[in-house]
């Protein structure tokens, strides 16, 4: 069916994102998207200024009175509950965003053990034990017991990263000292010592009645908005044991067929290929080193190397698991891991990821209907505008109508790429060539089966019309940093 993925948000996204997304389910469709993914639902700490990675309360998807209203950013529970069914009803599947590793907005202080550890080494101690306050009691007072009645409390969480010691607030990463220990869990990212704590109030996943609470939470979840999977948050600093042991549920009790990707942000690929193998395949992982291939080969222009624009990517690794992606919510301008994609490449990218046979391609909300926000940095307010990638359409259509067979991959010149999807018995494929630098061309052999065959470029970016010897030999062309998609004249 060669499926594709909307990421249907960015970070600075305003406006009730359910009815938008609901009113262009048709349309998504229509483009050939058969999944969206959403961003989270719940009810956020800083309220409708959260954009749902601050949670609060994972029950609470906008139908509580809390932290300052009803509504999250994106609209209510029940604006979010028909944005999914206007999705099905348009044959797309829904994905949720789910967030596993935090809580932020406690609602009760408490008295706690802890003591401090170095930013840059988790394992290192910088304090003695000591005891202070913090809020690290969640009661969801708005929410008054509706769906669970679990009361989350210090027990609940191994760190934090505010306390009050002495009548003073202190920020820092404390490691909270409960009855699992004083040490954080070793099934983590061993990046900066140990990864486990990120931010907020980190989850104790060592504790067996927050694992309980977590899978009453997602069989609650499942049922109640029919997702039909899910993106699971900062994989790499949550327990690979509690993440297994989870998974596994959803997949045995709940729905054998839930999607799950999991973003587990590295930029190698074997360590990327570790942990879908520890979670024996049940999920799926963005291809981040890909995303790094896009974002250096268009930072270098006709310095980069295309014939290893693939090379060190998951999708050479384990194709089936890879989703591939150009940009996302945290690579876009102004994000902490900012590594935009320049516009110029950008439809070599998109191209690389609709067009090859491997990997679950997932397209970016302002590469197709482009974005404008403001923020502050380095104490500027910085104006940042994405255009659109015209020519997405026109490539989606290319996928859903040509996309198909077997991959022969001619990656045999620097600055000039191309690769052919053979077809099948209901289309004759397409051939694919990319340039980074000035006008190019390749010699494609197609076999003498598509011999004195007429070609003509798919997305209009060439007006030749190429014609195939009687071997089915010809060369095809490409304009300067441009990508071209050759199908047979009809």
């Amino acid at each position: 069916m060669n499926g594709v993925i909307i990421q249907f948000f960015h970070w600075y996204h305003k406006g009730d994102l359910w009815t938008e997304f609901a009113d262009k389910a048709e349309y998504l469709k229509d483009l050939g998207f058969t999944a969206a993914w959403l961003p989270p639902a719940n009810k956020c700490s800083l309220g409708k200024e959260g954009r749902g990675y601050d949670v609060y309360d994972l029950y609470d998807l906008g139908e509580f009175d809390q932290k300052g209203g009803i509504a999250t950013r994106y609209g209510t529970k029940e604006e979010y509950l028909h944005a999914i069914e206007k999705a099905h009803e348009a044959g797309i599947s829904v994905y949720a965003d789910i967030v596993l590793n935090h809580r932020l907005g406690g609602d009760e202080e408490e008295k706690i053990t802890v003591h401090q550890v170095d930013d840059e080494d988790r394992n290192k101690r910088i304090s003695d034990s000591f005891v202070a306050t913090a809020k690290t009691r969640f009661t969801f007072p708005g929410r008054a017991g509706s769906y669970s009645k679990f009361i989350w409390n210090y027990e609940c969480f191994s760190g934090i990263d505010i306390i009050n010691k002495n009548g003073q607030l202190e920020n820092g990463i404390f490691k909270i000292h409960n009855k699992y220990g004083e040490n954080w869990t070793d099934a983590v990212s061993h990046q900066l010592g140990n990864y486990d704590y990120l931010m907020g109030a980190d989850v104790e996943y060592r504790n067996p009645h927050v694992v309980e609470e977590m899978k009453r939470w997602i069989r609650w979840y499942v049922e109640t908005t029919k997702v039909d999977g899910m993106r699971l948050d900062a994989l790499k600093h949550i327990s690979s044991e509690f993440l297994y042991e989870w998974i596994r549920y959803i997949k045995t009790e709940i729905n054998p067929h839930y999607f799950i990707l999991g973003e587990f942000w590295k930029d190698e690929a074997d360590q990327i290929k570790y942990f879908s193998d520890q979670m024996e395949n049940l999920i799926s992982c963005f291809d981040v080193p890909l995303h790094y291939n896009f974002f250096k080969a268009s930072e270098e222009g006709k310095a980069y190397d295309l014939t290893k624009i693939l090379e060190g990517s998951f999708l050479t690794e384990k194709p089936l698991f890879s989703v591939s992606f150009v940009e996302n919510h945290d690579t876009q301008k102004l994000q902490a891991l900012e590594s935009a994609v320049q516009d110029w490449f950008k439809p070599l990218a998109y191209a690389i990821i609709l067009l090859t046979e491997e990997g679950y391609p997932c397209v970016f909300y302002p590469d197709l209907f482009g974005a404008e926000y403001r923020d502050m940095k380095d104490g500027k307010e910085i104006h940042v505008r994405i255009p659109k990638v015209s020519i997405l359409p026109k490539l989606l259509k290319a996928r859903r109508s040509y996309a198909y067979g077997k991959q022969i991959n001619y990656f045999n010149q620097k600055n000039c790429i191309a690769f052919i999807r053979k077809g099948n018995t209901e289309n004759d494929g397409c051939i694919v060539i990319l340039s980074n630098d000035d006008e190019n061309k390749q010699e494609i052999n197609l076999g003498a089966q598509h011999g004195n065959s007429v070609y003509i470029d798919f997305l209009g970016n060439r007006n030749d019309r190429i014609k195939t010897d009687e071997n089915g030999k010809a060369l095809f062309w490409v304009n300067h940093k441009s990508v071209s998609v050759w199908v047979k004249e009809a």
